[in-house]
């Protein structure tokens, strides 16, 4: 039988622990809130001190305004704040806390204690409470600032108590709240104590990387580049990880807007897609990223813990970060494209360019091969644009600019060559398909594709979900060079075909490229429309491959255009398309110093 009750409000006390269920769920969160406060009072100085991982107890002192004896009290009522006095100003919040619920929520569940005082005041204030309820209020001598002290947490709530995680695992939740405070004001100093033990003390410093590396030791090696944009009242700056250094598995991510830490997998999955053709599928940059925008364009006031936020314009926002993720990444690899190329010797020189070698056949086969008058292999024009046709060779002059390197091919895979610092080596196959996706990509802006025609068509027969896929990419298969008819019933006659290389086998490659279109794969992921999904098959598909034996001419060729692309350090699946062995690293490894 249901008995009825009547609704009562409850005392405050009971009010403040249910409150403090959304507030404090950790010690951590416990170190967050004060922390906040010591920033938003101006500290110079935080320093944070725990034992058994915060559940025993938690100390965060500051060096910043302080607090009257009357402000004091007040702080601990329920939504009392120095922050906003009007609900409009909740749209042009600019300090970390403004809600008024973190101490009385920690003082309801724990043993609390404030020290503080104000500047040109000799005597301070001291207040003890016990799970929400006043103990006493007296004075003390110290100097300006304030220092809480939290003890037995979750006394008066023991079965969150039981809930808490080992001592390790609260303890390193705690340094993740303080490194990721630490990030965003690298003006002020912090000091982290654990069992009486210093396990962190980072110098007041004005710089986001040095900061990264006093908090992680491995991040000096990380290949850590500065990133720094702006379109409209949008801003993004912080540092990003090299792609050929970012590895999968763990990552560092820390996400800020105007200052203040949030958790938004939406948005690091946006500068994840400017690492899109760069890193491999399931690699995890570092990203340490702040945005700046006008404070109407969010909503803080979301989450009790204000670790989520809500952007006005989320699909402007996620576009902005991966644009400027994307871009910073290029300008990384334009800068660093000649590191090998000009460095390389040789004894003499040759032509160098993007264009064929003098004598390319024209190729009328089926295959793809071409037809040579005097069949030397080398004279074939092997890297002929797949869209646009074929670039002009460079002039007299600008080809005699650089020394030519002498190359090695092994095992008909790797092309070596020396370097003034060391040895290069490409992967051929991975190269060429960088090579043939920045081609294809421009022939598509340019719309200048042209194919080559065959002597003898071919047909491919294929189903009926096969032919609708092939029917909504004819486009770019068209600007791509391929021309093609339904034949009949379920079939496809292919009257011309791009020509990217004297080995190219045009049958295979449609199949192969339909059946990726038809039926996807982790490459299809990052493709961001028709154009892309159809370059980056052909790119793949195309491509010289492993075990393809090259002659010096087409050696070298290729290395001219690879490092002439956007991107010639991955190839579409992120995979490096070269390595590099310093002659540092050759002597070490023979002893050598």
């Amino acid at each position: 039988m249901v008995t009825r009750s009547r609704i009562r409000v409850l005392p405050d006390h009971v009010a403040n622990q249910i409150a403090a269920g959304e507030v404090v769920e950790r010690p951590a969160s416990v170190v967050k809130e004060l922390v906040e406060n010591a920033l938003d009072a101006g500290a110079g100085t935080v320093r944070i001190s725990i034992e058994r991982g915060g559940k025993g107890r938690i100390r965060v002192s500051d060096d910043g305004c302080g607090m009257t004896r009357e402000d004091a009290l007040v702080c601990l009522d329920r939504h009392a704040t120095s922050k906003i006095r009007r609900a409009e100003e909740l749209r042009e919040i600019h300090t970390l806390g403004f809600r008024g619920e973190a101490l009385p929520s920690i003082a309801a569940v724990s043993r609390l204690t404030i020290e503080t005082a104000i500047e040109g005041e000799e005597v301070g204030t001291r207040l003890r409470v016990l799970a929400g309820r006043m103990q006493g209020v007296e004075d003390v001598a110290r100097r300006r600032g304030t220092t809480v002290d939290v003890a037995n947490l979750f006394l008066s709530t023991p079965v969150r108590a039981r809930f808490l995680a080992s001592v390790p695992a609260e303890t390193r939740a705690v340094s993740d709240v303080i490194h990721s405070l630490a990030l965003a004001h690298q003006g002020t100093r912090f000091v982290f104590e654990s069992g009486g033990r210093t396990v962190l003390d980072l110098p007041a410093d004005r710089g986001l990387r040095s900061r990264v590396e006093a908090i992680w030791k491995d991040a000096e090696k990380a290949g850590l580049i500065d990133l720094s944009t702006g379109q409209g009242d949008l801003r993004l700056a912080g540092v990003i990880q090299r792609p050929d250094l970012a590895r999968p598995g763990f990552r560092r991510s820390h996400l800020y807007v105007n200052g203040r830490p949030f958790r938004d997998g939406r948005l690091v999955a946006a500068a994840d897609r400017g690492y899109r053709t760069t890193v491999p599928e399931g690699t995890r940059p570092w990203l340490f990223l702040f945005l700046g925008m006008p404070r109407v364009e969010v909503d803080v006031n979301v989450h009790p813990g204000k670790a989520e936020v809500r952007f006005r314009n989320r699909r402007q926002v996620e576009g902005f970060v991966e644009a400027a993720v994307r871009e910073t990444l290029e300008g990384i690899e334009s800068a660093a494209r000649w590191d090998a190329g000009p460095e390389m010797v040789r004894e003499g020189t040759g032509t160098r360019g993007r264009g064929p070698v003098p004598g390319a056949g024209r190729t009328d086969r089926t295959d793809g091969a071409a037809e040579s008058g005097d069949g030397d292999r080398g004279q074939m024009q092997l890297f002929r644009g797949a869209a646009g046709g074929v670039e002009g060779a460079e002039d007299e002059a600008s080809a005699q600019r650089a020394p030519r390197p002498a190359l090695l091919q092994v095992h008909n895979s790797f092309i070596l060559a020396e370097t003034r610092d060391g040895v290069i080596i490409v992967d051929q196959h991975a190269a060429h398909e960088r090579v043939l996706y920045e081609r294809i990509i421009a022939g598509f802006e340019r719309r200048d594709g042209e194919g080559q025609r065959l002597l003898f068509p071919f047909t491919i027969r294929l189903s009926g979900p096969e032919m609708d896929v092939v029917e909504s990419v004819r486009a770019p298969l068209t600007r791509l060079g391929f021309e093609f008819e339904r034949f009949g019933d379920g079939a496809l006659l292919v009257q011309a075909v791009p020509s990217p290389h004297a080995y190219f086998d045009a049958e295979r490659c449609m199949r192969e490229m339909i059946d990726e279109l038809v039926h996807g794969s982790e490459l299809m992921k990052g493709a961001r429309n028709q154009n892309e999904r159809v370059a980056m098959s052909f790119a793949c598909k195309a491509a010289i491959k492993a075990g393809q034996k090259l002659s010096d001419e087409e050696m070298q060729e290729l290395f001219d255009q690879l490092f002439a692309t956007e991107l010639p350090y991955h190839d579409i699946h992120g995979r490096p398309t070269t390595v590099n062995l310093r002659l540092d690293e050759l002597r070490r490894s023979f002893g050598r110093t």
